[in-house]
């Protein structure tokens, strides 16, 4: 019996229109256009604006694109799954909204928290579902829309973060393309260095918390930074030797896009040159779960069939993982 393995066929993102630069940052924070490009890379964020706005607008946006690329009726997809840290709201999940938004009225959905590596957790997950015969659709997302919980007061966060969404189409293939390995990892012990400090469960929100602004994402910096770089490339390096791949069998690395220093300390590790390494952190900066999607939707007329990519991220949790795929389609 063949072995069924999930292919990606498809691939839609969308950024929202306002631009925030550096520039712009200096009249908020005490910061500078040069501090933030030499530390981070980043040199403007997307952010999205007006009221009622959520994660759900943009992920929709991009779920919509995705079908009408792919010639895919709405009514065809069996399963939504969106990776973010920003739901519209505790409940219903996110994707519950966009299939409503999308006409995926057949469709089940449901959302994933894995911070910057819910994509490959999402994407996994879904893999998942495609290898065991029961769903031939299945619609990934990731998706964040990270200005809902930055701090614009706090000038070593307020820097990082921009809002987008990405999706993908997950479908059955038998050849030797697709989704070919996954090493996925967490540890709970990361969670003091980035995370809400209320909002949840533990500390609900009440006058105190709000005043106190517990509300936005909290960072120690130079922590993070070291776990980042050492468990991205590590597990990076994991999915490679696990599949006797070198440096040069790799088409693309398609890491997270975080920080430069981070993707580049990843890129050696894996002994692959910068020309190999996607990249767009300079005009989005860091998207969380979108970040990944992103690079592949803007990277994806430079993809041939059969590419090996090897897609990274690490994220609060912590979270980190690889995910090696051969990419299934040559440019449309």
């Amino acid at each position: 019996m063949e072995q069924i393995r999930a292919m990606i066929t498809g691939i839609e993102g969308y950024v929202p229109e306002y631009r925030l630069t550096n520039k712009e940052l200096e009249t908020l924070v005490d910061t500078n256009d040069e501090w933030i490009t030499s530390r981070t890379g980043i040199k403007e964020r997307r952010i999205l604006k007006g009221e009622n706005q959520g994660t759900s607008v943009m992920a929709a946006e991009a779920v919509k694109g995705l079908l009408k690329k792919t010639g895919t009726d709405p009514l065809d997809i069996e399963v939504i799954i969106c990776a973010t840290v920003t739901p519209d709201m505790p409940f219903p999940a996110t994707a519950n909204i966009v299939a409503d938004l999308v006409g995926a009225k057949k469709s089940f959905s449901f959302d994933i928290g894995a911070a910057c590596s819910g994509f490959l957790y999402a994407l996994h997950l879904g893999a998942q579902f495609i290898q065991a015969g029961t769903y031939k659709k299945v619609v990934v997302i990731g998706a964040d829309k990270m200005s809902s919980i930055v701090d614009y007061q706090d000038r070593t966060t307020c820097i990082l973060f921009g809002d987008a969404a990405g999706a993908v189409l997950l479908e059955p293939t038998t050849e030797k393309i697709g989704i070919m390995d996954a090493i996925l990892k967490s540890d709970g012990a990361g969670a003091p260095y980035l995370h809400m400090k209320a909002g949840g469960s533990r500390k609900p929100a009440s006058v105190e918390t709000v005043q106190a602004r517990e509300h936005f994402a909290y960072q120690e910096g130079s922590t993070v930074f070291k776990f980042a770089v050492t468990n991205m490339a590590d597990v990076s390096a994991e999915v490679m030797e696990r599949n006797g791949l070198k440096g040069d069998d790799i088409a693309w690395l398609v890491p997270h896009q975080a920080n430069k220093r981070i993707i580049d300390a990843t890129a050696n590790r894996m002994g692959v040159g910068p020309e190999k390494v996607m990249m767009n952190i300079e005009r989005y900066g860091n998207t969380t779960a979108a970040t990944i999607p992103l690079c592949l939707w803007e990277y994806e007329n430079q993809l041939q069939k059969g590419d090996n990519l090897v897609l990274a991220a690490f994220g609060g949790g912590f979270t980190w993982g690889a995910i090696y795929l051969k990419w299934a389609y040559n440019p449309k």
